[in-house]
């Protein structure tokens, strides 16, 4: 006969390489299985169908751990019942990318938990689309945190290294004093791969660090629709090489330059946003999107993919207007090939307005 469980025991380390090695299988699992489902098309679809990725792999994890459960011992069962439930934090975002990408299983759910000093970190959704890779995570405290005990958020890794240069956004929604959810989002370069091991650090007021790793695989269900629009504005030469859809939004990829000085790189090329309608004039929100630029021969070269929410199927064209969002104020910091920061001052009497011309692209035919 079983001895009953203890309540007031210790409970084991959240069962990390078995979770991952199951995320990591479903996702192999579900490779085999798109891969087999593909269809040459013009425009550059990975898969008609919706992936399987991550609802493959989230089935692998829980298969194992209940499993485990069933046949190791009752304090494993009780670890699996106090687990979160996960991917509550992208369809509560009031972000309709999110929400839908979470409900179509696009995400990958960990549901991996950490606690240090009576604060526990629940590691809940990774998204990994054309434009972004978003985290979702609960905070569940014992007591009453201040408003920015988590400063700037999450810092992540490639494959156990730092990127060279990473950019992107952290926001909380408080539910209650001692509870809220964070959302981190980190731009995607031309030079990350498709798959990796991503790592991930918070870090608190009171010393505390809560480290996660999992890992974490570009969607497929992507729509690449080419662009190769260029123009030239006040001295500003801009080109739009693509636009993507998925069921996360639009992702517009662009470059932009413009000549300046290497002391100053707060030139009008730096601002550019652009807004998005469809054929009957309905803005498409954005979310914007971090960017970089580099100074080469006289020139300043800016680079970025812009985020909207997604489209509905109905949407037969769209129209692109790019504009400056000149700020009131501000600054930056200028880093040389050594590491060194030199802070830039703002002055918006170089800057003006410019303006560009609006452009249409037609949206592939979408499936329901």
């Amino acid at each position: 006969m079983k001895k009953p469980f203890n309540e007031n025991s210790t409970l084991p380390e959240f069962p990390r390489d078995e979770v991952r090695a199951a995320i990591t299988n479903g996702i192999k699992q579900a490779e085999e299985q798109t891969n087999m489902s593909q269809t040459p098309v013009q425009i550059k679809r990975k898969s008609k169908r919706k992936p399987l990725l991550y609802v493959a792999s989230t089935a692998a994890a829980f298969s194992i751990m209940v499993g485990s459960a069933a046949y190791v011992s009752p304090t494993f069962a009780s670890t699996l019942s106090q687990l979160p439930i996960v991917g509550s934090v992208f369809s509560n975002s009031g972000l309709p990318g999110l929400k839908q990408a979470s409900e179509q299983g696009l995400t990958s759910t960990i549901g991996e938990k950490h606690t240090i000093n009576g604060i526990s970190v629940t590691l809940d959704e990774i998204l990994y689309d054309e434009s972004n890779i978003t985290v979702g995570f609960t905070v569940d405290s014992e007591k009453e945190l201040s408003n920015e005990y988590f400063g700037a958020g999450l810092d992540f890794t490639i494959n156990g290294k730092y990127p060279e240069a990473s950019s992107g956004s952290y926001g909380e929604k408080v539910l209650s004093p001692t509870v809220r959810t964070g959302i981190a989002t980190f731009d995607v370069k031309d030079n990350m791969p498709d798959s990796f091991e991503m790592g991930l650090v918070l870090e608190g007021k009171g010393g505390e660090k809560w480290e996660f790793e999992a890992p974490v695989k570009k969607i497929t269900d992507i729509v690449y629709v080419p662009v190769n629009h260029q123009q030239q504005a006040e001295g500003i030469q801009l080109d739009v090489s693509k636009i993507s859809l998925s069921p996360s939004g639009i992702a517009l990829d662009y470059k932009a330059t413009e000549k300046g000085t290497i002391d100053n790189s707060q030139i009008g090329a730096s601002f550019i946003e652009f807004r998005i309608t469809d054929q009957n004039g309905k803005e498409i929100p954005s979310h914007s999107g971090g960017g970089e630029g580099h100074f080469d021969n006289g020139v300043w070269n800016f680079s970025s993919t812009k985020s909207f929410d997604p489209i509905s199927v109905d949407v037969q064209k769209l129209t692109i207007t790019p504009y400056l969002m000149l700020p009131s104020g501000g600054g930056g910091v200028q880093i040389d090939k050594d590491g060194a920061e030199t802070k830039i001052p703002f002055n918006k009497s170089s800057l003006k307005e410019v303006k560009f011309q609006p452009f249409t692209v037609e949206v592939p035919k979408q499936n329901k």
